[in-house]
């Protein structure tokens, strides 16, 4: 028998050690590989090329809370599937999915907390949530955001990430943007400031609504921002858009937005802001 054929019995009889599935992440960027405890340490921004991925509403109250500080509020409950909506699967089928795979009631959850000593009241959209789609619960929620800014006399910051309006709710979902409107109103009649961070992407309703309302307009690198999609424009205005449309850079370099924020660098800049507009009060 040769040293091969020893070889090859020996390797035959080796267990194969199985690699974790969530071990590396490939990036949407650029394609590179990353150890995923390095893209986490990172606040899952590509080291190789900057890309920020989609995050939920759990990584983004650790990241910009101060350690320990925050309370996740619990999502008001409505009337799930009042239309009795059915396309290729029930509604409610649909947002039992999207909760098994979030671990989310629904598309936006509240926390409140301090940031640098500061308080302030923080509403995140999860697009992983049906596509972060606008519905009663997330109408409900953000309005609960408000409230809770109003009585602890925090700011409001909205962090957004949807595809628009809830089409399974029709009239119901897009009776939210008044709504919401209504109240950005009564925290600027409490005399609070309303912060809005746009994230990849806000579109559609939400972007005709609360995500464009802010006192201070912040949005995330490269994220996409837009009421409708390039093509639909396009074929509108028989013109080819630039490159760079709809993107945050080319909202702020046409004054659309206030500035464009490197998510390491979100929990400075907000508790500036919270400082600079609410007479630098902190927590007591």
């Amino acid at each position: 028998m040769s040293w091969i054929d020893r070889v090859r019995n020996v390797l035959a009889f080796t267990p194969k050690k199985e690699t974790p599935d969530n071990l590396w992440h490939k990036c949407k960027g650029c394609g590179q590989m990353t150890f995923v405890k390095e893209l986490e340490a990172n606040q899952h921004v590509c080291p190789h090329c900057d890309h920020h991925d989609r995050i939920g509403p759990a990584e983004r109250f650790q990241y910009l809370f101060d350690e320990g500080s925050y309370t996740v509020l619990a999502t008001p409950k409505v009337a799930e599937d009042p239309l009795k909506f059915r396309d290729q699967k029930p509604y409610p089928a649909r947002l039992k999915a999207a909760r098994a795979a979030t671990g989310e009631p629904d598309a936006f959850i509240n926390a409140s907390g301090t940031i640098l000593g500061r308080k302030a009241v923080i509403g995140v959209q999860d697009f992983a949530f049906m596509g972060g789609s606008m519905g009663q619960a997330v109408g409900e929620a953000f309005i609960q955001g408000v409230e809770a800014a109003i009585a602890a006399r925090a700011p409001y910051i909205a962090f957004t990430a949807s595809g628009g309006a809830r089409m399974q709710e029709g009239i119901l979902s897009l009776m939210q943007m008044p709504r919401t409107t209504v109240a950005i109103e009564m925290l600027h009649d409490a005399g609070l400031p309303y912060i809005v961070v746009l994230t990849d992407p806000t579109s559609g309703g939400v972007m005709a609504a609360y995500a464009m309302l802010g006192d201070v307009q912040i949005a995330e690198p490269r994220a996409t921002l837009a009421f409708t999609g390039r093509r639909v424009i396009e074929n509108t205005i028989r013109e080819k858009l630039p490159d760079d449309f709809q993107t945050s850079e080319y909202y702020r370099e046409h004054g659309l937005i206030d500035m464009v924020t490197h998510r390491k660098e979100l929990r400075e800049t907000l508790g500036q802001l919270i400082g600079l507009l609410c007479e630098g009060k902190k927590a007591a």
